[in-house]
């Protein structure tokens, strides 16, 4: 794996060093958050997540209060993704089998997973979900994916995913073919598989972005390994006709219906207008703000990661709940890391990006909220 990705200069010697006394599958989990990809461990020999604890996989487990996140287990899949570096040393430190996983949505990324496996031809319906295909239209030697994006971008006039030689590209040991983008829009969006489901791009083609994951560029698996292509390894900006697609394929969640806004009762206006209200909720943000912040203190081997991971979920359930701003809560929380963490604004920004959307699922409530 180290061999294979291009790093700087200093991070090439350490991973040349590492080489020769940690596990491939760490160095690849390393370098992965580097990038600002959230890892989880896969199977030993699969590409699906290691299996939960036996508390995990009890009937009506609530993952949003399960301890084993917290903790810093692996249980959950991608959900427990993360870029502390402990932790990965940890996990991979112990388990040099265990393959990695990169969790799509808080990466940032949009990976195009196209395969190329011998299967019956669908229905013409099936092929380009939304696109008609007449009968007079002669499909002979249209076999998978490849073909079938192939025909989408060139009816967009459009190079094909699996042509851009523009951002990193992964070959399969199936023979297929994961292209990366970043999500530069900071859209969410989802994930689909193949063309059976109410969303899809194309016939074998997948999308992996929020709610998924990916298998790590360099994992090795029995049947071979994930195999980077050509000289670029990182990820370009989604191009714009993809983005398009993806749209008009459904893999935009569906926006809430607007309602009426509630009127706050008139003791509760009066105290947003005099500013009040929210000495509580900025002394909750100010203290997990000076967890992060305290870590500038130690370089490494602070669990900076988990710290601002905890901050921003905070900062999430905060904005949720009407006591900020996102805007606030973002420019705090941005401040704090690049403090603590001069120089690695990326890393920074993918960590916050996680935990922010995490919190804004659960609302915080807070003791002195009127």
């Amino acid at each position: 794996m180290a061999a294979d990705l291009r790093v700087s200069r200093s991070d090439r010697r350490q991973f040349t060093r590492a080489a020769a006394v940690v596990s491939q599958p760490l160095t690849t989990a390393t370098w992965c958050a580097r990038q600002g990809w959230p890892v989880h461990p896969l199977a030993p020999g699969r590409k699906t997540p290691v299996g939960n604890c036996d508390a995990c996989r009890a009937p009506g487990h609530d993952r949003g209060s399960c301890e084993c996140l917290r903790a810093g287990r692996w249980c959950h899949g991608f959900h427990a993704a993360t870029l502390d570096c402990d932790r990965i040393r940890q996990w991979w430190g112990a388990r040099p089998d265990l393959g990695v996983g990169v969790a799509t949505g808080p990466a940032g990324l949009v990976v195009i997973d196209i395969d190329a496996h011998a299967a019956e031809l669908p229905g013409r319906e099936r092929l380009l979900p939304g696109i008609s295909i007449a009968d007079t239209v002669d499909l002979t030697g249209l076999a998978n994916g490849f073909h079938t994006l192939g025909v989408l971008a060139a009816l967009r006039g459009a190079t094909s995913p699996a042509d851009d030689e523009t951002t990193l590209r992964v070959r399969t040991p199936s023979g297929g073919l994961h292209v990366w983008y970043s999500n530069e829009g900071g859209r969410r969006w989802q994930c689909s598989a193949g063309s059976g489901g109410a969303r899809a791009l194309a016939w074998q083609v997948d999308v992996r972005a929020h709610g998924g994951y990916i298998v790590a560029p360099g994992t090795v698996t029995p049947a071979g390994v994930y195999r980077p292509l050509g000289a670029v390894r990182g990820p370009a900006p989604l191009p714009a006709w993809l983005a398009g697609e993806l749209e008009r394929t459904g893999h935009l969640p569906a926006e809430p219906a607007a309602g009426p806004r509630p009127v706050p009762p008139r003791a509760r206006q009066a105290v947003i207008a005099a500013g009040g209200g929210r000495a509580e909720s900025q002394r909750v943000l100010a203290g997990v703000l000076a967890e992060v912040a305290g870590c500038a203190e130690t370089p490494e081997g602070a669990a900076f990661s988990e710290k601002l991971n905890r901050a921003a979920y905070t900062a999430g359930g905060l904005v949720a709940a009407g006591h900020v701003t996102e805007a606030e809560a973002l420019r705090a929380l941005e401040d704090a890391a690049a403090a603590a963490r001069p120089g690695q604004e990326r890393r920074c920004r993918a960590i916050i990006r996680g935990g922010l959307s995490a919190g804004l699922a659960r609302p915080l409530a807070l003791r002195g909220r009127m």
